[in-house]
């Protein structure tokens, strides 16, 4: 039985969607992807770096410093001309609820889990603090536990980030479900029971049911 749902929150949750004149009016479409995707994939190896930042890109969702440090190196490496106020812009926009858009069905699903007093922790790959997302979207009070890289120390898909989420909610690790959109991230949740459900990171204006279809596949009836 699912008894506590673990959630990922880019891709998953919230999708890095900034307004159509990010970072300026003069860049297409298919440049606003590619500068989408450096910033937020969470499989981008470290292969655009130098390799004196190799060791740090791997380390960058525990420390904002370092985040910062080899995002401002990533955007430089993409071949774009920007300048050095854009390559800030683009930066700073990571940390804006005002750049994130939450998928059609995610505030309904929180709803759903907290009115069946099912507990649920968001856990991610993150240097900064996501609750203002949540916040903005009116739903920061239906997470139970927001369990974040950058304040744990562990990043996933270590098991450990995973049993700190389950303990905070009061699960089972076989009692609970983790939905995200990395295989190789979110899957690590495997390794200590957690059912586990993949969703495609797509654009939310394409996605509208997916974490109600996830949900829906272990907890009939939320």
């Amino acid at each position: 039985m699912i008894h506590g749902a673990l959630f990922d929150f880019s891709g998953t949750l919230f999708r890095f969607e900034p307004g159509p004149g990010w970072p300026s009016t003069t860049f297409d479409e298919p440049m606003r992807e590619r500068l989408t995707t450096v910033l937020t994939s969470p499989s981008l190896s470290a292969d655009h770096l130098p390799p004196d930042l190799a060791d740090t890109w791997a380390r960058r969702d525990l420390d904002p410093d370092l985040h910062r440090t080899v995002y401002l190196a990533s955007l430089a490496s993409t071949g774009f001309e920007l300048t050095e106020e854009e390559t800030e812009l683009v930066y700073r926009s990571l940390t804006s609820p005002d750049a994130w858009r939450p998928y059609p069905d995610t505030a309904d699903v929180l709803r759903g889990l907290a009115a069946a007093d099912v507990p649920v922790a968001v856990v991610s790959n993150i240097a900064w603090d996501i609750r203002p997302m949540f916040r903005k979207l009116g739903v920061e009070d239906l997470v139970t536990e927001f369990v974040l890289s950058y304040v744990e120390g562990v990043i996933k898909p270590d098991p450990k980030i995973f049993t700190i989420a389950c303990q905070r909610i009061g699960v089972a690790p076989e009692n609970a479900v983790m939905v995200g959109d990395s295989p190789e991230a979110d899957g690590g949740a495997a390794v200590i029971g957690c059912r586990t459900v993949i969703v495609d990171p797509a654009p939310t204006a394409t996605r509208t049911s997916a974490l109600r279809d996830a949900v829906a596949e272990v907890l009939p009836g939320v």
